[in-house]
Protein backbone atom coordinates (compact mmCIF):
# COMPACT_ATOMS: atom_id res chain seq x y z
CA UNK A 1 0.00 0.00 0.00
CA UNK A 2 1.39 3.37 -1.03
CA UNK A 3 1.18 5.71 1.98
CA UNK A 4 2.55 8.84 0.30
CA UNK A 5 4.87 9.75 3.16
CA UNK A 6 8.05 10.39 1.16
CA UNK A 7 9.75 13.46 2.65
CA UNK A 8 7.02 13.83 5.28
CA UNK A 9 8.37 15.65 8.35
CA UNK A 10 7.84 13.67 11.55
CA UNK A 11 8.61 14.21 15.23
CA UNK A 12 8.54 11.19 17.56
CA UNK A 13 9.15 11.57 21.29
CA UNK A 14 11.15 8.83 23.04
CA UNK A 15 12.13 7.31 19.72
CA UNK A 16 15.45 5.64 20.53
CA UNK A 17 14.14 2.33 21.81
CA UNK A 18 11.13 0.02 22.09
CA UNK A 19 7.90 1.17 20.43
CA UNK A 20 9.40 4.58 19.68
CA UNK A 21 12.32 3.10 17.75
CA UNK A 22 9.94 0.89 15.77
CA UNK A 23 7.92 4.01 14.88
CA UNK A 24 11.04 5.92 13.80
CA UNK A 25 12.19 3.02 11.64
CA UNK A 26 8.75 2.57 10.07
CA UNK A 27 8.57 6.21 9.04
CA UNK A 28 12.09 6.08 7.60
CA UNK A 29 11.13 3.02 5.55
CA UNK A 30 8.35 5.13 4.02
CA UNK A 31 10.87 7.79 3.06
CA UNK A 32 9.96 10.29 5.77
CA UNK A 33 12.33 12.67 7.55
CA UNK A 34 12.35 11.99 11.29
CA UNK A 35 13.41 13.86 14.42
CA UNK A 36 13.31 12.32 17.86
CA UNK A 37 14.31 12.83 21.47
CA UNK A 38 15.06 10.40 24.26
CA UNK A 39 16.57 10.37 27.73
CA UNK A 40 18.88 7.43 26.93
CA UNK A 41 22.24 8.58 25.51
CA UNK A 42 23.38 5.11 24.49
CA UNK A 43 20.13 4.36 22.67
CA UNK A 44 20.25 7.72 20.86
CA UNK A 45 23.72 6.81 19.60
CA UNK A 46 22.31 3.76 17.78
CA UNK A 47 19.96 5.81 15.61
CA UNK A 48 20.81 6.22 11.90
CA UNK A 49 22.75 9.36 10.99
CA UNK A 50 19.82 10.86 9.08
CA UNK A 51 17.64 11.01 12.21
CA UNK A 52 17.79 14.34 14.06
CA UNK A 53 18.09 13.56 17.76
CA UNK A 54 18.46 15.29 21.12
CA UNK A 55 18.70 14.07 24.68
CA UNK A 56 15.58 15.35 26.46
CA UNK A 57 13.73 14.56 29.67
CA UNK A 58 10.14 15.15 28.53
CA UNK A 59 9.16 16.03 32.10
CA UNK A 60 11.24 19.20 31.59
CA UNK A 61 8.80 21.39 29.66
CA UNK A 62 11.45 23.98 28.76
CA UNK A 63 13.82 21.39 27.29
CA UNK A 64 10.91 19.72 25.48
CA UNK A 65 9.82 23.04 23.97
CA UNK A 66 13.36 23.74 22.79
CA UNK A 67 13.53 20.30 21.18
CA UNK A 68 10.28 20.79 19.26
CA UNK A 69 11.46 24.12 17.90
CA UNK A 70 14.91 22.75 16.96
CA UNK A 71 13.35 19.69 15.31
CA UNK A 72 10.91 21.75 13.25
CA UNK A 73 13.73 24.03 12.14
CA UNK A 74 15.85 21.04 11.12
CA UNK A 75 12.97 19.36 9.26
CA UNK A 76 11.83 22.56 7.59
CA UNK A 77 8.30 22.19 8.92
CA UNK A 78 6.10 19.54 10.48
CA UNK A 79 3.51 17.09 9.16
CA UNK A 80 3.05 14.68 12.07
CA UNK A 81 3.72 14.68 15.81
CA UNK A 82 3.86 11.29 17.54
CA UNK A 83 3.65 11.50 21.33
CA UNK A 84 5.23 8.23 22.38
CA UNK A 85 7.09 9.12 25.59
CA UNK A 86 5.89 7.32 28.69
CA UNK A 87 6.92 5.37 31.77
CA UNK A 88 5.29 2.51 33.62
CA UNK A 89 4.98 4.44 36.86
CA UNK A 90 4.79 2.86 40.31
CA UNK A 91 3.10 -0.46 41.05
CA UNK A 92 1.18 -0.73 44.30
CA UNK A 93 -1.99 -0.02 46.21
CA UNK A 94 -3.15 3.59 46.32
CA UNK A 95 -2.33 4.06 50.01
CA UNK A 96 1.28 2.99 49.43
CA UNK A 97 2.04 5.24 46.44
CA UNK A 98 4.49 8.11 46.85
CA UNK A 99 3.25 11.47 45.58
CA UNK A 100 6.52 12.13 43.76
CA UNK A 101 6.19 8.92 41.77
CA UNK A 102 2.61 9.76 40.83
CA UNK A 103 3.58 13.27 39.73
CA UNK A 104 6.46 11.96 37.63
CA UNK A 105 4.20 9.45 35.87
CA UNK A 106 1.62 12.13 35.05
CA UNK A 107 4.30 14.57 33.90
CA UNK A 108 5.88 12.15 31.45
CA UNK A 109 2.80 10.28 30.24
CA UNK A 110 0.32 13.16 30.02
CA UNK A 111 1.63 16.67 30.66
CA UNK A 112 4.39 16.25 28.08
CA UNK A 113 1.73 15.71 25.43
CA UNK A 114 0.07 19.03 26.30
CA UNK A 115 3.46 20.71 25.86
CA UNK A 116 4.37 19.11 22.54
CA UNK A 117 0.93 19.62 20.99
CA UNK A 118 0.86 23.26 22.03
CA UNK A 119 4.25 23.88 20.41
CA UNK A 120 3.55 21.78 17.33
CA UNK A 121 0.12 23.09 16.30
CA UNK A 122 1.30 26.38 14.73
CA UNK A 123 3.63 24.38 12.49
CA UNK A 124 1.06 21.67 11.71
CA UNK A 125 -1.34 24.33 10.45
CA UNK A 126 1.10 24.92 7.59
CA UNK A 127 1.06 21.25 6.50
CA UNK A 128 -1.03 19.74 3.70
CA UNK A 129 -1.36 16.50 5.68
CA UNK A 130 -1.26 17.40 9.37
CA UNK A 131 -1.77 14.83 12.10
CA UNK A 132 -1.05 14.01 15.74
CA UNK A 133 -0.84 10.48 17.09
CA UNK A 134 -0.81 10.05 20.87
CA UNK A 135 0.28 6.75 22.35
CA UNK A 136 -2.13 5.87 25.15
CA UNK A 137 -2.66 2.34 26.48
CA UNK A 138 -5.38 -0.21 26.94
CA UNK A 139 -5.09 0.83 30.59
CA UNK A 140 -6.53 4.13 29.41
CA UNK A 141 -9.76 2.37 28.46
CA UNK A 142 -10.03 -0.47 30.96
CA UNK A 143 -8.18 0.75 34.05
CA UNK A 144 -5.43 -1.27 35.71
CA UNK A 145 -5.38 -2.48 39.33
CA UNK A 146 -2.14 -1.60 41.16
CA UNK A 147 -1.15 0.70 38.25
CA UNK A 148 -3.52 3.61 38.95
CA UNK A 149 -1.12 6.50 38.13
CA UNK A 150 -0.34 4.99 34.74
CA UNK A 151 -3.98 4.20 33.99
CA UNK A 152 -5.07 7.70 35.05
CA UNK A 153 -2.46 9.31 32.80
CA UNK A 154 -3.44 7.14 29.84
CA UNK A 155 -7.15 7.87 30.35
CA UNK A 156 -6.10 11.52 30.28
CA UNK A 157 -4.35 10.98 26.94
CA UNK A 158 -7.62 9.74 25.43
CA UNK A 159 -9.49 12.76 26.77
CA UNK A 160 -6.80 15.06 25.40
CA UNK A 161 -6.95 13.30 22.04
CA UNK A 162 -10.69 13.65 21.68
CA UNK A 163 -10.63 17.28 22.81
CA UNK A 164 -7.83 18.15 20.38
CA UNK A 165 -9.62 16.40 17.52
CA UNK A 166 -12.61 18.69 18.10
CA UNK A 167 -10.52 21.80 18.66
CA UNK A 168 -8.17 21.27 15.71
CA UNK A 169 -10.69 19.83 13.27
CA UNK A 170 -11.31 23.22 11.60
CA UNK A 171 -7.56 23.28 10.81
CA UNK A 172 -7.82 19.82 9.20
CA UNK A 173 -5.43 18.46 11.83
CA UNK A 174 -6.29 14.85 12.60
CA UNK A 175 -5.73 13.68 16.18
CA UNK A 176 -5.90 10.02 17.17
CA UNK A 177 -4.71 7.77 19.98
CA UNK A 178 -3.24 4.27 19.72
CA UNK A 179 -3.81 1.94 22.67
CA UNK A 180 -1.25 -0.88 22.86
CA UNK A 181 -2.13 -4.00 24.79
CA UNK A 182 0.53 -6.38 26.14
CA UNK A 183 3.57 -5.40 24.09
CA UNK A 184 6.65 -7.61 23.87
CA UNK A 185 9.91 -6.22 25.19
CA UNK A 186 11.91 -5.42 28.32
CA UNK A 187 9.48 -2.78 29.58
CA UNK A 188 6.54 -5.20 29.59
CA UNK A 189 8.65 -7.84 31.31
CA UNK A 190 9.52 -5.34 34.06
CA UNK A 191 5.84 -4.44 34.44
CA UNK A 192 4.86 -8.09 34.84
CA UNK A 193 7.74 -8.72 37.25
CA UNK A 194 6.69 -5.77 39.43
CA UNK A 195 3.09 -6.96 39.35
CA UNK A 196 4.12 -10.49 40.27
CA UNK A 197 6.12 -9.18 43.23
CA UNK A 198 3.24 -6.99 44.39
CA UNK A 199 0.85 -9.95 44.28
CA UNK A 200 3.28 -12.49 45.71
CA UNK A 201 3.01 -14.61 42.55
CA UNK A 202 5.50 -15.98 40.05
CA UNK A 203 6.24 -14.27 36.74
CA UNK A 204 4.80 -17.24 34.85
CA UNK A 205 1.53 -17.11 36.81
CA UNK A 206 1.24 -13.37 36.26
CA UNK A 207 1.92 -13.71 32.53
CA UNK A 208 -0.68 -16.49 32.18
CA UNK A 209 -3.24 -14.38 34.03
CA UNK A 210 -2.57 -11.41 31.74
CA UNK A 211 -3.14 -13.48 28.62
CA UNK A 212 -6.23 -15.16 30.08
CA UNK A 213 -8.14 -11.94 29.40
CA UNK A 214 -7.23 -11.83 25.70
CA UNK A 215 -8.73 -13.59 22.69
CA UNK A 216 -5.33 -13.85 20.99
CA UNK A 217 -2.91 -15.18 23.58
CA UNK A 218 0.18 -13.48 22.26
CA UNK A 219 2.22 -10.33 22.71
CA UNK A 220 1.64 -7.32 20.49
CA UNK A 221 4.88 -6.36 18.75
CA UNK A 222 6.31 -2.82 18.54
CA UNK A 223 6.16 -3.17 14.75
CA UNK A 224 2.38 -3.65 14.86
CA UNK A 225 2.03 -0.42 16.85
CA UNK A 226 4.34 1.36 14.41
CA UNK A 227 2.33 0.15 11.42
CA UNK A 228 -0.84 1.63 12.91
CA UNK A 229 0.86 4.95 13.68
CA UNK A 230 2.28 5.28 10.16
CA UNK A 231 -1.12 4.59 8.62
CA UNK A 232 -2.73 7.27 10.80
CA UNK A 233 -0.11 9.76 9.65
CA UNK A 234 -0.73 9.02 5.98
CA UNK A 235 -3.20 10.77 3.65
CA UNK A 236 -5.12 7.47 3.60
CA UNK A 237 -6.46 8.51 7.02
CA UNK A 238 -7.58 11.98 6.00
CA UNK A 239 -11.03 11.68 7.65
CA UNK A 240 -9.97 9.50 10.59
CA UNK A 241 -9.81 11.63 13.73
CA UNK A 242 -10.83 11.58 17.37
CA UNK A 243 -10.37 7.82 17.62
CA UNK A 244 -8.84 5.64 20.34
CA UNK A 245 -7.65 2.58 18.43
CA UNK A 246 -6.72 -0.54 20.39
CA UNK A 247 -3.98 -2.88 19.17
CA UNK A 248 -4.36 -5.50 21.85
CA UNK A 249 -5.42 -8.98 20.67
CA UNK A 250 -8.95 -8.27 21.94
CA UNK A 251 -8.19 -7.79 25.62
CA UNK A 252 -11.21 -7.58 27.91
CA UNK A 253 -9.47 -6.73 31.18
CA UNK A 254 -6.09 -5.91 32.65
CA UNK A 255 -6.05 -8.08 35.74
Amino acid sequence: MELSLTDARIIVTAGAGGIGRAIVDAFREEGAQVATCDIDDSALATLPDDVFRQKVDVADSRALTQFIEAAVKHLGGLDCLVNNAGIAGPTGRIEALEVGQVEQCLAICLTSQFVTIGRAVPHLRQSRNPSIVNISSLAGRLGFKLRSPYAAAKWGVIGLTKSMAIELGPDKIRVNAVLPGIVSGDRQRRVLEARAEAKGASFEETEREAFSFTSIHDYVTPQQIADQVVFLASPRSKTLSGQAISVCGDTGMLG
